[in-house]
């Protein structure tokens, strides 16, 4: 027992770890987001007497639209606020650097006036970025503190970082919720729920005959030019597109706080202003001598099973149910009716907005006949 205490005695003493650096090896990879990464990073900091006002955490995360995302830590409320990168950075600066103020800060400059102390945790291109704004100038020691810290905090960060590329690269296939609900529940079949939502779904006419008129390469930016209109309007109202199906879509506006109106409301908001965006697009096609992209849609509400399916090792989070079968065949009315939106009676019923009534019509493959309505000057 005296021995075993000696080696104990041995292996903590020599080498003692400040509280900061002893919760950067311990417990910091177990933080669930940068910005409580960055918040408890600088509390510790300042409790080991760095004089810090302002601290940022920089990391580049593969996304379609962000280069980076900065979180900016005010030491005096313990406040972080989260800065979006849509920009190429600037050029590296070099660990350890010592900024006493303007020229080629980092972001943190932008936000506080003070001496600046910059650390890149490690050499590959994107790094991850920490900098440090003190209340006065740091001194030799304090850089150097910053700066082991800095070092201690590799290990950490590279798993904040996994972390947020995997959420990032989901989130941009899936989208927020459905990625969400990925991330966060098995990879089994049987994992899923019955939500009631508001249903979108769209596709383009005369797909087929351009995409045998016209080069692969144009082909795709008419794609790219629709759905930037409507699933931007969709994500704008609060919607989420669940799937691209070739030139179409199928989104969801889940109803929350048990009454659906706010998604209803919401979902015609999106087509509505999709209706203006294709317009628009349409005149500037038509500037340039290509035929117009007009496309047919349909608004419906009910539960759908929101899940996983697929084979036993290939899934898919989708969603199925007999209102994704109505709303499908219902956008299949809006060639014969001579509409480019179509809603059914079940969402018409939860909105205020003035609506044309069509008349009942069968729908194929649903027993019960559908009352339909179109959205004004269609």
């Amino acid at each position: 027992m005296v021995g075993r205490g000696r080696h104990d005695d041995a292996m903590q003493s020599p080498f003692p770890l400040s509280p900061t650096l002893s919760w950067l090896v311990d417990s910091a990879a177990k933080t669930a987001r940068a910005d409580r990464f960055l918040a408890e990073l600088g509390t510790h900091l300042l409790a080991d007497g760095l004089p810090l006002a302002d601290g940022t955490l920089t990391l580049e995360v593969p996304h379609p639209l962000i280069a980076r995302r900065s979180w900016i830590w005010r030491a005096a409320s313990g406040e972080v606020i989260e800065a979006l990168g849509f920009a190429p950075e600037a050029p590296a600066i070099e660990p350890g650097a010592m900024q006493p103020g303007g020229g080629n800060r980092p972001l943190l400059a932008g936000f506080a006036a003070g001496p600046v102390h910059v650390d890149t945790i490690g050499s590959a291109q994107g790094a991850p970025t920490l900098s440090w704004t003190g209340s006065r100038p740091f001194t030799p020691e304090e850089s150097a503190a910053l700066h082991q810290a800095a070092r201690f905090a590799a290990a950490p960060l590279a798993v904040l970082a996994a972390r947020a590329t995997l959420t990032a690269t989901v989130e941009a296939y899936l989208g927020k919720r459905t990625a969400a609900r990925v991330l966060g529940a098995p990879l089994r079949r049987d994992i899923g729920e019955t939500i009631q939502a508001a249903l979108l779904y769209a596709d383009l006419r005369g797909f087929t005959a351009l995409s045998e008129d016209h080069p692969p390469a144009e082909v795709i930016l008419a794609l790219d030019a629709w759905f930037d209109r409507i699933a931007g309007a969709i994500h704008a109202f609060g919607g989420e597109v669940l799937k691209f199906i070739g030139d179409g879509l199928l989104a969801i506006f889940p109803v929350t706080g048990g009454a659906p109106r706010n998604a209803c409301e919401s979902a015609l908001r999106a087509i509505t202003a999709t209706r203006a965006g294709m317009a628009h697009l349409d005149q500037e096609r038509r500037a340039k001598g290509l035929p117009p992209l007009s496309f047919g849609a349909a608004l419906h509400l009910g539960e759908i099973l929101w899940g996983n399916i697929g084979a036993a090792d290939r899934l898919d989070f989708t969603a199925i149910g007999r209102a994704v079968n109505l709303v499908s065949r219902l956008e299949g009315l809006c060639k014969p009716l001579g509409k480019s939106v179509l809603v059914s009676g079940a969402l018409a019923a939860e909105t205020e907005m003035p609506l044309i009534a069509l008349g009942t019509h069968e729908l194929r493959g649903i027993a019960t006949p559908c009352e339909v309505f179109a959205l004004p000057d269609d």
